[in-house]
């Protein structure tokens, strides 16, 4: 598929960067609400939505009213040997019980006795029961109530799996930022190395320093070079990485242009726009993965009562008024009716019994589940929010580094300047310097990734 590169002005904001006036920012907020409206996976998520809802108009169907007509005609040399017309008008109810209407016209010159009918047909009204199995609980009943807890989990999935795609990219874009970062610092290094040079050649040229100062600053300067290079290659890695979670409307994937940099954070603004707040009211049994593993439970119950209604007598009954003429409510009488019955019991239910067995050890496992599920959410959000609280330390222990390093840099080149010091003591300080300051870019990734965690621990869902 064509990658279309992103136009500037069409989503990012018209802040300019440090290095060149053009440079535009793509900021975390604006990115994560490109992920939510258009990335396949979330669009996908909401299908199941539909998917629930689904099923449950798919299960109220089993109570749809019905017409069930049935016509057989038989001729043969020039006779009606007969002409069956049957039709049923049946509206089940919730309690095993349905009610029926039914209108039969027969006739021919070998019609069995048993279907003879007035010349008008004959018309029946009644109901159909089940008073063993089916009497509380049935099939339609049930798959009704399972739809109904389905479609509360499918609502937790969907959440689930928005929580998930905004954590991975989450993750992207902190990459992105911490590469985009080291680019730079490299970039401010390879200039003073390159000033530095400058002043130590013409130093050189003038006889103040040694020709080896002069080969000492140049090598700094290609180490620089490589550095940044290597970080240039890092840098378009994880912009490529974050332009897999950008789409448009219209399922066309979008290329970050390399002139699109990331905007700074801080640690306020990331727990705003992942709504880490929620943290200080969390309660486990709200978290959608539990809600989830709920609403298969509940399904499972309902499916164990129906077995365990299978365990019953089966006895289906119905009785039904018999007229010529449905018109007029006095022609109904005890004295014309239809009944039937039928009655089944299986001797030794193994069938049953094992099916009831089953749908008790799936409830089990799933409770199992549910309790291993709640203790690792719960045990997981307390290490990630004690995990945070050490990169707090961490950030501050590395900050205070990086500023003595700073110093101890500006000190040796001030020496340098008063011919005290050497290129190779400045090298070393500003390596030195280096080493401090990624080790500082890396510590803050660690800590927006581990916020990152904390939010899909957490299940929230953006709006």
């Amino acid at each position: 598929m064509k990658h279309y590169i992103l136009i500037f002005s069409f989503f990012v904001s018209t802040i300019a960067l440090s290095q060149t006036e053009n440079d535009m920012l793509l900021t975390f907020s604006e990115y994560l609400g490109y992920v939510k409206q258009y990335h396949p996976i979330a669009k996908q998520a909401n299908l199941k939505l539909e998917e629930g809802q689904a099923y449950l108009i798919k299960a109220r169907g089993g109570f749809d009213p019905k017409i069930e007509i049935d016509y057989d005609r038989k001729d043969f040399k020039d006779k009606e040997y007969y002409n069956l017309f049957n039709a049923t008008f049946k509206v089940p109810t919730w309690y095993g019980i349905e009610a029926k209407a039914n209108f039969e016209d027969n006739s021919g010159v070998f019609l069995n006795p048993q279907n003879n009918v007035p010349n008008n047909g004959l018309f029946t009204a009644g109901i159909s029961a089940s008073l063993g199995q089916g009497l509380f609980i049935n099939e339609r009943m049930a798959t009704l109530k399972k739809a109904q807890f389905y479609k509360e989990q499918t609502k937790a999935e969907r959440n689930l799996q928005i929580n998930d795609i905004i954590y991975q990219a989450s993750i992207a874009y902190f990459s992105w930022l911490q590469s985009f970062n080291e680019t730079e610092m490299y970039q401010r290094f390879l200039a003073n190395a390159k000033t530095r040079y400058k002043g130590v050649r013409a130093s050189v040229l003038a006889g103040d320093k040694a020709g080896i100062d002069s080969l000492e600053a140049n090598i700094n300067i290609n180490n620089r070079a490589l550095a940044l290079e290597q970080s240039k290659v890092g840098l378009m890695k994880n912009r490529l990485m974050v332009s897999n979670f950008l789409w448009l409307d219209n399922q066309t994937p979008l290329e970050i242009n390399p002139s699109v940099a990331p905007k700074q954070l801080d640690v306020n603004e990331v727990d705003a726009i992942l709504k880490l707040e929620q943290l200080l009211n969390f309660n486990v049994e709200t978290h959608p993965k539990l809600k989830a593993l709920d609403s298969k439970i509940s399904g499972l119950e309902v499916e164990k009562r129906l077995k365990a209604n299978k365990l019953l007598l089966k006895a289906d009954i119905q009785y039904n008024f018999i007229t010529q003429d449905p018109d007029i409510s006095n022609t109904y009488s005890n004295s014309n009716y239809k009944a039937g019955l039928n009655i089944a019991f299986p001797l030794f239910l193994r069938k049953e019994r094992g099916d009831l067995r089953l749908s008790k050890l799936k409830i089990e496992a799933s409770k199992f589940e549910r309790t291993n599920t709640s203790l690792s959410l719960s045990n997981k959000v307390e290490s990630l929010q004690q995990e945070l609280e050490s990169y707090v330390y961490q950030n501050e222990i590395i900050e205070k580094v990086v500023e003595d390093y700073k110093t101890l840099l500006s000190a040796e080149e001030r020496k340098f300047s008063f011919g005290e010091s050497s290129i190779f003591l400045i090298n070393y300080r500003e390596s030195s310097l280096i080493d401090a300051q990624l080790k500082q870019l890396k510590l803050k990734n660690k800590f927006y990734n581990t916020k990152a965690k904390l939010f899909t621990s957490l299940g929230i869902v953006l709006n």
